[in-house]
């Protein structure tokens, strides 16, 4: 069956809205069934109900009261099922990893995105008190807190993707406020083979999006920057 990530036309522009946030309304269900019937398999039953089968899944699909998807949990219901209908990729060589980095001052979280619910690798920055013992110029700090060395947090971070394949960064602010972009800024001065390798840089609401709607977004991403380069 066809996978997601090879998804081309209004077809991919239908998945991209289903994983859209905020919930897109203007979703048609004309276009939600064309595309389970171009990556499943669409059997109507007597009472009008749509029985969708996609690698072992099933989702039922009652008749619909108007043209749009138009709740809420319709969509998250169609969200779902794409999410744990997707095939599990088969053993990739490291060059074959799509990576998606989720990194805030808080911390990174990087992730494998073309496994289904992977679980990410979290790497936490410097530790507080051990800054403040060694932090003696005002220039230190920052706003009242202190101002983290980037080599503390920024190196293993780099290290966890050392092994290869396209990388997507996902982060929050601007600027210096940029966790994420001056992670990008250390990469080109300390790691430029790294560096080399992202292929986008997003600024996204990470903090009201679930861990399986960041991978979404990311897988959709990938698959767009695959159509394009077809």
């Amino acid at each position: 069956m066809t996978s997601t990530a090879q998804l081309t036309g209004s077809h991919l522009r239908t998945y991209r809205t289903i994983f859209q946030h905020p919930i897109s309304h203007n979703l048609g269900w004309h276009d939600v069934h064309a595309l389970f019937r171009h990556i499943g398999q669409v059997e109507e039953e007597p009472n009008g109900n749509l029985k969708v089968t996609r690698n072992g899944q099933l989702l039922v699909l009652h008749p619909s009261r108007g043209k749009d998807v138009d709740t809420t949990e319709e969509v998250m219901a169609l969200r779902h099922f794409l999410e744990r209908s997707e095939a599990t990729p088969p053993a990739a060589s490291a060059a074959d990893h799509h990576w998606l980095v989720v990194i805030d001052h808080q911390g990174a979280r990087i992730f494998r995105s073309e496994v289904k619910d992977s679980l990410p690798e979290k790497i936490l920055p410097h530790d507080p008190d051990e800054y403040f013992r060694h932090a003696h110029n005002s220039k230190d700090f920052s706003r009242g807190q202190e101002k983290p060395d980037p080599n503390s947090f920024f190196e293993p971070v780099a290290k966890a993707l050392q092994s290869g394949g396209p990388i997507l960064l996902f982060g929050t602010g601007t600027g210096t406020s940029s966790e994420m972009e001056q992670f990008v800024a250390w990469l080109k001065k300390h790691r430029a083979d790294i560096a080399a390798r992202i292929i986008g840089s997003l600024t996204v609401d990470e903090h009201h999006l679930t861990e399986g709607q960041l991978l979404a977004a990311a897988r959709v991403y990938y698959a767009g920057r695959q159509v394009a380069h077809a």
